[in-house]
């Protein structure tokens, strides 16, 4: 059975910022009563804030005058927040891991029309090592037409062994060679930063060093969807054309201060990012 933490007329979408990011650090887990059941919401976004979409546009690489495919996440991930803050979301939210993310752009959508954001979220049962994953998906729509869908996957719960268990994973897998090399960029050291300014996501372990060493990790990375809008810029920017869908699994973070490196893929409408040599993401992507 579905339950909605959104009932009748659908509430205003929760802005992203640092009071966001303390209830997600206090969140507690909470024992299921049986196997957790989908999750849903809705909330209204009332209309695009033109002058910030161009902001992101310049700060990632974008020309001007369009949406940005990879800013539709910036609403996603507010819907996304407030349902995992949920009680019904029995999982606790710090540490939790971004893994694989797919945007796809239906319409475009005009200034001032509001933008209705569905979210389903489903738990997966545990893999063999006891790690639980989530799946959520996202749509937005404006007059009953779809705009955008967006198709999440985060890692909730650990499995035993996990760091361990995953480098046995890789270490058996065939190296992946990269391709002619797309584009390069330098993320520096107050990169997470000028991301958090533009996305709300004041994340810890994307802001400075001891912040993210409270957090357990021993340097701050980027932002995954940073990574992720830099990529889909310089794929358009290469081809002269806008990307309308874009795949991305995350397997290596890319610390501030490093250079990430986007290659081509194995076969057409591939890519590859590196940082340091270390595979960071890959995926896959369709121009308009």
């Amino acid at each position: 059975m579905l339950r909605s933490i959104a009932a009748g007329t659908a509430p205003a979408l929760p802005s992203m910022g640092p009071g966001l990011v303390l209830r997600v650090l206090s969140k507690r887990p909470r024992p299921a009563a049986g196997a957790p059941g989908p999750l849903t919401s809705e909330f209204v976004l009332p209309g695009l804030d033109l002058d910030h979409v161009a902001r992101y546009a310049r700060a990632l690489g974008f020309a001007p005058g369009a949406i940005p495919l990879t800013y539709w996440y910036l609403p996603v991930q507010r819907a996304h927040m407030a349902t995992l803050l949920s009680d019904a979301f029995p999982y606790r939210l710090a540490g939790i891991v971004h893994v694989e993310n797919e945007l796809v752009a239906h319409a475009d959508v005009a200034p001032g029309v509001p933008i209705r954001i569905a979210t389903r979220i489903d738990i997966l049962p545990p893999t063999q090592s006891g790690a639980v994953y989530c799946t959520l998906e996202t749509v937005g729509s404006a007059r009953g037409e779809p705009v955008f869908t967006s198709t999440s996957k985060y890692l909730a719960v650990r499995g035993q062994g996990g760091r361990a268990e995953s480098a046995v994973k890789r270490a058996a897998k065939p190296a992946v060679q990269p391709g002619a090399t797309i584009d390069s960029w330098s993320v520096g050291p107050a990169s997470g930063r000028a991301y958090a300014r533009l996305s709300g996501d004041w994340n810890p372990i994307h802001l400075t060093r001891w912040s993210a060493r409270l957090m357990g990790l021993p340097a701050p990375i980027i932002h995954g969807m940073q990574s992720l809008a830099k990529t889909c810029a310089a794929l358009e920017k290469s081809a002269g054309r806008r990307v309308a869908r874009i795949s991305v699994r995350f397997t290596a973070p890319v610390p501030l201060g490093s250079t990430a490196e986007l290659t081509a893929g194995s076969e057409p409408g591939r890519y590859l990012l590196f940082c340091g040599g270390v595979r960071a993401a890959e995926g896959a992507y369709t121009h308009g």
